[in-house]
C-alpha cells in the first residue's frame, strides 16, 4: 500500500500538468474573476456593479398552461466589464437567459426569464439567482403570479 501512494501522486500531478494548456472555449480567468461574497482585500470601486430597474416582477393572473416571459433590465454601473457566469432558477418551470458577452461599464442589457405555468396552480413566487463578478457575487431577481385553473366542462 505504501508503494502505491507515490505512484498515484505522480499520476495525478502529471494529469494536472497535461491539462494546464487546454483553454477550450472558456472565458479567460482575468475577465471572469468572480470574487468571494465578502470582498475582503478587493477595491470595490474598481469592480463592475449590477443595478436592476426592478428585482421583483408580478406577472399578474396567468391561465394554467401559459408561458410568460419578462425581461429584467439592468445596467453595469461599475468601473469594469460585468460578466454573468450563470443564472439558475429554484425550479425547472422557470428558465433564465443571460447575455453571453461581458457588459461594458455604463452599458445596459437584460436577463430574460420565462415561466411555464403548466401543472401549477395558486400563488407562485420564483427566484432566479444570478452569478456575477460583482460583490456580492450573487444577485436575486423574482417573479410572482397567480395561476388560474379553468373549470372542466
Amino acid at each position: 500500500m505504501k508503494k502505491i501512494f507515490p505512484y498515484t501522486l505522480h499520476l495525478i500531478l502529471l494529469c494536472l500538468l497535461a491539462s494546464c494548456g487546454h483553454r477550450g472555449d472558456k472565458l479567460p480567468t482575468d475577465v471572469v474573476n468572480i470574487p468571494s461574497t465578502s470582498g475582503e482585500g478587493v477595491d470595490q470601486g474598481e469592480l463592475p456593479d449590477m443595478k436592476f430597474e426592478e428585482e421583483v416582477f408580478d406577472m399578474g393572473t396567468i391561465t394554467q398552461g401559459e408561458k410568460r416571459t419578462h425581461d429584467f433590465k439592468f445596467k453595469n454601473t461599475g468601473e469594469k466589464e460585468l460578466v454573468i457566469a450563470n443564472a439558475y432558477a429554484d425550479c425547472g418551470c422557470t428558465v433564465a437567459e443571460v447575455p453571453k458577452e461581458p457588459i461594458k461599464p455604463g452599458d445596459e442589457n437584460v436577463i430574460r426569464v420565462t415561466f411555464d405555468s403548466n401543472g401549477k396552480s395558486g400563488i407562485i413566487n420564483k427566484t432566479v439567482t444570478v452569478m456575477t463578478n460583482c460583490i456580492p457575487n450573487k444577485r436575486m431577481i423574482k417573479i410572482k403570479a397567480s395561476i388560474f385553473v379553468p373549470q372542466s366542462k
